[in-house]
Parts: structure tokens; C-alpha cells; sequence
């Protein structure tokens, strides 16, 4: 086991703490279970590491058991992306994967023992009906007319229903509870509903599918389940939860207990609004960049330590909080910045052409690949009189603090000389196609004769430049709160995605692309001055590469801790 100090540092280890002390025999069993109807994004991440490294903590064991109760919702797609991702993550769940499928003749029979109890009771009202008989948070539910009838009638009913002898809709079981309760969801909830689909583990076995409150508890018991936590969501269906494990003839016992759910700037975490966002064609996908899914953001170029340590940061609280978006950019920009080769990159190229150097210059510069880390080796860039600089490092109206290159000024090339402007040349459109510039090749390395080191700007030789596309992510939303808004939908940020057509270093560019089907190859960089960038490994061909942004190079949210803590001092 680990340290006291490791097993403080949330309520739920607190609780757990107490249970071992209670009962030094105890064994640690949890679970993680997703219905598999969507990708799993940041918020499932949250849940993951702690109920995995909960696990590691108190030897215990995680199982993964998809609670599959919804035919006409889930596919064995997503059954693949999830366990990807957990393996992704660096998780190993327990033993053999579950399914609540495997337990439905199970909780077919401690449905009809609720009957059997007088507990349960076959309903023929609509949906829409049982919606209104339910009541409000204000006004009392109402007995349903088929609430009476006999434990026999029952019997015979649901056995029906298993049988086909209903169509959907027209029958479902409930539980006979308290009609008057103050939680509208023991106003006799739906236990067991009619659907006629083919499930994506028992086929056609089965018409009648339990409803997931009623087969997640009973799953959990049926596991060995000690410690059972879920989001503060489902804190109404503890009753629910402990209501069926009391009234079936169950030998365990598990214990809910609930934590808050991860709610992120500018992002939704709904898989049913994600599902919206793809089908109106906002995103591409599951996998979209721009959307906080576990697939999305290793697409962006996030790495699994990165994601662990943001659910590390953020803890585990039963405070619902709004995380600022800066800290989960915090926390793999400041991996990126220790593991990722530098290089450059020019977005939005302009051409320089150093009159004073003959058309067939060329040198050749070693230039390390890593500022700090002499064992991440160095790359060779090509320097000659034709080189490309970004758009916005020329500026032609002069401006007084405007420190990069403009008509007059000199400005020094990364790892190369200081040059001048001395002319711009237009196409027919008054665009500039060319800025005329002198270079001194008596400054390679050295300050100049004033000692006043001019700005720094990144280039790339023409001889040294292999076209890519870049595609620049930014806020799906232009809300802190997405989630809150009826109409999303209204909030779409419409510049989330920029493309941008450059170059990228030749060389540096034929190693990437020699592996990008490399599935272990770790393909970010820095592009000096301009951010983090990963290959997109799908959209990339070994002719044509395309870049992600993962994250600028600007740490706002460290920015931000830093000006709190000097506010504190002060």
C-alpha cells in the first residue's frame, strides 16, 4: 500500500479509510462502467483514474463492465474505441471484460421475485401517461389503474412480455413504491421496457431489456462490488439503487457513493449534444479535435500522462465546479515543453529574397533539437539568398512599436544573420510577393556593432521547405458554459478551425513522414514562436502532411496562478 498522506487526499480515500478500519478482511472491488453508446471523453478520464488508481492504491481490482441495457443505443464500435482508450490511458482492468448482458436471465429473475413480493407490477400506460401520472417536484404522482392487480396477473403479464406477446410500448414493469414520494424517481420507476432489437451480445434472445438503474445495482452485486462511485448525477438514484438491493434476495451489498462530475470551459461533455454536434456536421466526429472525447484530444496531440495529471490537479471533490479550460492546456504544455523537438514551421509564408547572396548560396546550419537536452540529438537546416518568414513578422506602414521586420529595420534570422528591408515588391493586387533585403554575413553569431540585438524571427530556406497543411483549434464555443444553454447550438465559435497552407523543414518533414504509421511514434514539435503541433495521423499522406495544433505556446492559466499568488503575498 502507499503512503497516509496519498490515501487523505479526498473524501473518497477518507471513506474507504474508515471501511479498512472498520474491517482490516475488507477487499477493495470497483468498477468502470460506460454504457456503450458514445466515446468517452475527459469527464469519463476523471472517473477512470480514480477508480483505477483507487484500485492500484488499495490492491485491489477495477473491473470494466459495459452496462449494455439499450440495444437501440449502442454498438460494438463503441464497445472498441472504449477499451482503446482506457488501454490508451495506461489502465488494465481486472480479469475478463463484463457486460450487464451476461446477467439478464439473472435480473429477469429478481424481477419477477419483486412481483412475487407484491413490488412490482406489469403497467399498460403510455409514456406519456406515466410521464403525467409521475407529478412534479410540487404536486404528488398518482397510482396507475393497472397498479393493483395481482401478483398471478403479474406473472403471467411479464412472462408475456418476455415472450413477445406484447409490441413496444404497450406494457412495461415498474416497481411499486410511493407514488407520494419527495423523489420523483421512487414514484414507481420503470424497471423493464419492450424493445424489439437485436442486441450486439445476445442477438435476438431477448424482447424485454432491464432499464439501467435497475441493472446497475444488481450488477454490481452480482461482481463483488465494494465501492461503487458514480457522479453526484446519480445521487437521487442512490434510493433506487438501495431500494432494489434491499428487496431481492442479494448476498452482497455494495456502497454508492458520489463525487462531482468534471464540467470544462467551453466544451460539452453530453454525449447525446456531442451526438448532435456530428449529426448537424459541426465536427468531423468522435474523434474531432475540437470536442474534449478521449479520441479528440490524442488526435490534437494530448498524451495520457497529461490527461492523468489534469484529473490529478483537478481532485475529487462534492463541489461542482466550472474548470477553467487554460489548466488542462497547462498541463500538456508543460510535458510538450520538456519532450518535444523544435523546430520550424512558416504558416502563412512571405518571400524573402537576400539580394546580396549569389542564386546557388547555400550553407548548411546544426541546430539542436531541444534547447535544454543536449540527448535529444540536433537537425541540419539548409540557409540560401530565397527564404520564406511568416506574413505577420512584415509589417509595411510603419509603427513605432512594432519590433519585427519592416521597411529600414533589421531583424535577425533564428540561428542565422541579421538581414534589412530595403524594398517590396507587388503583384497586380497590391499584395507583396517579395521583400528585398540585404543580409550581413558578418553577423552569424555575433551582436551586432551597436550590441543591440535586433527581435528573432523563424524562416525557412526555399531549398529547405516542404509544403504542409496546418490546422489551428480553437474554443468550440465562444460561451465558458455550453452546457447550460437550451440552445447551444447558438454558440458555435465559427473560427474553431483555421487551415493555414506552409512549409515545414524538408528534412525534419521526410523523417515525419517516414513514420507516421508508426502507431508508438510520439509525433509533436514546437514550432518555434508559433506552438505545439502532432501530426494527424489520419489525414496525413507521406506526400501531403497535415499538423494539429495541441495547444500556443502562451501558459495562461500558470500566468494567471502566478499573478494570485503575488496578490496573496502582497
Amino acid at each position: 500500500m502507499m503512503d497516509t498522506n496519498i490515501k487523505n487526499n479526498n473524501f473518497i480515500c477518507q471513506i474507504i479509510n474508515k471501511d479498512f478500519n472498520k474491517n482490516k478482511d475488507l477487499s477493495f472491488y470497483t468498477r468502470f462502467p460506460p454504457e456503450p453508446n458514445g466515446y468517452l471523453h475527459i469527464g469519463h478520464a476523471k472517473s477512470i483514474c480514480l477508480n483505477f488508481e483507487l484500485a492500484h492504491l488499495y490492491n485491489g481490482q477495477c473491473n470494466l463492465r459495459f452496462d449494455d441495457t439499450n440495444p437501440l443505443k449502442e454498438n460494438v464500435k463503441y464497445i472498441h474505441s472504449i477499451k482503446n482508450d482506457i488501454n490508451w490511458l495506461g489502465y488494465k482492468w481486472h480479469g475478463d471484460i463484463r457486460y450487464s448482458s451476461e446477467y439478464f436471465e439473472k435480473l429477469y429473475q429478481y424481477a419477477k421475485e419483486l412481483i412475487r413480493k407484491g413490488l412490482a407490477y406489469v403497467d399498460e400506460l403510455t409514456k406519456e401517461q406515466i410521464r403525467e401520472y409521475r407529478g412534479t417536484l410540487n404536486t404528488p404522482g398518482k397510482n396507475s389503474p393497472y397498479r393493483n392487480r395481482t401478483i398471478e396477473e403479474n406473472i403471467e403479464l411479464f412472462e408475456n412480455m418476455k415472450n413477445g406477446k406484447f409490441s413496444e410500448g404497450k406494457a412495461c414493469l415498474r416497481a411499486k413504491i410511493d407514488m407520494n414520494s419527495s423523489f420523483i424517481i421512487m414514484r414507481d420507476p420503470v424497471l423493464y421496457r419492450i424493445i424489439f432489437a437485436e442486441h450486439h451480445q445476445t442477438q435476438k434472445k431477448w424482447c424485454i431489456y432491464p432499464m439501467y438503474d435497475f441493472a446497475h445495482c444488481l450488477s454490481d452485486s452480482i461482481e463483488g462490488i465494494t465501492h461503487s462511485l458514480c457522479t453526484l448525477e446519480f445521487q437521487d438514484n442512490k434510493c433506487l439503487y438501495n431500494w432494489i438491493l434491499r428487496n431481492t434476495s442479494i448476498t452482497h451489498f455494495p456502497q454508492q457513493y458520489e463525487f462531482s462530475r468534471l464540467n470544462l470551459e467551453f466544451s460539452i461533455l453530453s454525449k447525446r449534444k456531442l451526438k448532435i454536434l456530428i449529426d448537424n456536421n459541426i465536427i468531423q466526429g468522435w474523434n474531432d479535435p475540437r470536442i474534449p472525447t478521449l479520441s479528440g484530444l490524442r488526435r490534437k496531440g494530448y498524451t495520457p500522462s497529461s490527461i492523468k495529471h489534469f484529473c490529478k490537479e483537478i481532485g475529487v471533490t462534492k463541489q461542482n465546479t466550472l474548470i477553467e479550460f487554460s489548466m488542462l492546456e497547462h498541463c500538456i504544455r508543460k510535458e510538450l515543453n520538456q519532450t518535444s523537438i523544435r523546430t520550424m514551421a512558416v504558416l502563412e509564408p512571405i518571400k524573402i529574397f537576400l539580394y546580396n547572396l549569389d542564386k546557388n548560396h547555400e550553407e548548411k546550419f546544426i541546430v539542436p533539437n531541444h534547447p535544454n537536452n543536449p540527448e535529444m540529438g540536433t537537425h541540419e537546416i539548409i540557409f540560401s539568398n530565397t527564404i520564406y518568414i511568416e506574413r505577420s513578422d512584415f509589417q509595411e506602414k510603419y509603427e513605432k512599436k512594432y519590433k519585427r521586420l519592416k521597411l529600414g529595420n533589421k531583424i535577425r534570422l533564428r540561428y542565422a544573420y541579421i538581414i534589412k528591408a530595403e524594398k517590396i515588391e507587388k503583384d497586380e493586387h497590391n499584395n507583396i510577393i517579395n521583400i528585398i533585403c540585404y543580409c550581413d554575413l558578418n553577423t552569424l553569431g555575433k551582436k551586432p556593432k551597436n550590441n543591440k540585438n535586433p527581435s528573432v524571427i523563424h524562416w525557412i530556406s526555399e531549398k529547405n521547405a516542404m509544403p504542409a497543411e496546418f490546422r489551428l483549434y480553437n474554443q468550440l464555443f465562444n460561451i465558458k458554459n455550453p452546457e447550460k444553454e437550451k440552445n447551444f447550438l447558438s454558440y458555435i465559435n465559427l473560427e474553431s478551425l483555421i487551415k493555414k497552407n506552409g512549409f515545414i523543414e524538408k528534412e525534419m518533414g521526410k523523417k515525419i513522414r517516414n513514420k507516421i504509421n508508426t502507431s508508438n511514434s510520439k509525433l509533436c514539435f514546437q514550432f518555434e514562436r508559433i506552438g505545439y503541433f502532432c501530426i494527424d495521423k489520419i489525414d496525413s499522406k507521406k506526400n501531403y502532411l497535415v499538423f494539429n495544433r495541441t495547444v500556443s505556446l502562451r501558459d495562461t492559466w500558470n500566468t494567471k496562478k502566478l499573478e494570485q499568488k503575488n496578490i496573496t503575498n502582497n
